[in-house]
């Protein structure tokens, strides 16, 4: 009989658990003896958050990011095929969107592997939830691209695909590059299109507005090095 694989939600940065991880998700994922992980420094950090009595080092962590190779991922099946629970476990918010996760939970359900979604924050839906936009249909499009020029074009298409098909459009960029895109959509979008800017969702500098574009160019956020998402919504 095959393992169950977990899907192991993580905060958004806080070490405050019990805000954002349900108390019955906790106590499940310190059961686990097997994780697939991004980076097992920050996995073991959070695992002793949840439980500081925990035996690290009794536990087993596979990496999962770019650089694994096919190989390695195909290894990550074995203990769930050998009867044994694995949990899948992000550096942020929940597993596989916008994540390498995803991979291994396709591969999962191509082997007949039980997969389970465990409750926890995403700053992806909390972000929606709070902007006040009254859309019953959105579009998560991850990242923009990095060259200039294709980002532009990304820009004025999902402002445009909002407008047609009257459809929230929801993107994140790398904290680091997310004054360039501002100042991008500042710059690019109609003044009466609709911007919602979600920083630091459910930490301390928590920070969440949505205005139009005329509006924020008055007075445009700092976001350097915050992780932030961004909804457009052009009617």
């Amino acid at each position: 009989m095959h393992g169950t694989l977990y899907l192991i939600p993580n905060t958004l940065g806080s070490s405050e658990t019990q805000w954002t991880i349900p108390q019955n998700v906790a106590s499940k994922a310190v059961t686990l003896r097997y994780f697939i992980v991004e980076d097992i420094r920050t996995a073991r950090r959070y695992l002793k958050l949840l439980d500081k009595n925990i035996n690290i080092d009794v536990l087993h962590f596979y990496i999962l990011n770019k650089h694994t190779t096919a190989d390695e991922v195909s290894d990550m099946l074995k203990p769930l095929l050998s009867g044994y629970d694995v949990g899948i476990l992000s550096e942020a918010g929940c597993p596989a969107i916008a994540d390498p996760g995803a991979q291994i939970v396709g591969m999962a359900h191509a082997k007949g592997i039980r997969v389970v979604p465990l409750t926890g924050p995403s700053s992806i839906i909390l972000a929606f939830m709070s902007s006040g936009i009254n859309l019953q249909n959105f579009a998560f499009n991850g990242y923009l691209p990095i060259k200039r020029d294709e980002r532009i074009k990304s820009i004025k298409h999902y402002e445009n695909r909002s407008r047609v098909e009257k459809q929230a459009q929801i993107f994140i960029e790398t904290p680091y590059r997310n004054m360039t895109l501002l100042d991008d959509l500042l710059k690019l979008c109609n003044p009466t299109t609709t911007l919602t800017i979600a920083r630091n969702i459910t930490l301390p500098d928590e920070f969440i507005q949505t205005k139009t574009i005329k509006e924020w160019k008055l007075c445009p956020p700092d976001l350097n090095k915050k992780p932030t998402i961004f909804i457009i919504v052009n009617e």
